[in-house]
């Protein structure tokens, strides 16, 4: 199962930091989400992008978690070559996530 089967994600910046929530199709979902998608598996994958630190931040009520890949942009819309220097395509690569061993 891919995280997209039962989420779906937003992605944004602040400076050289992509800013990605994630949220539970269905709010009964959010535990199993919150249970798998870790700040270090979120790192592993985003290894080659995001070269600082990966925080998690979970927003219950909305049934979401937020992610702030650290050094993830290129420099920042500003200086970044990148031909997505907002980082909008990286919520596509979080929703490509295989969430192994999960049993509904």
């Amino acid at each position: 199962m891919i995280l997209h089967d039962i989420a779906t994600a937003r992605a944004g910046d602040k400076g050289n930091a992509s800013q990605i929530a994630v949220i539970a199709r269905d709010p009964a979902h959010y535990d199993l989400i919150c249970e798998k998608l870790t700040a270090e598996l979120v790192a592993k994958v985003f290894a080659g992008i995001a070269v600082g630190p990966v925080t998690r931040h979970e927003a219950p009520g909305l049934s979401a978690l937020v992610f702030i890949l650290e050094n993830a942009l290129g420099g920042g819309v500003a200086v970044s070559l990148a031909s997505d220097p907002h980082g909008k395509s990286l919520s596509s690569l979080m929703l490509g996530i295989r969430l192994d061993h999960v049993a509904f």
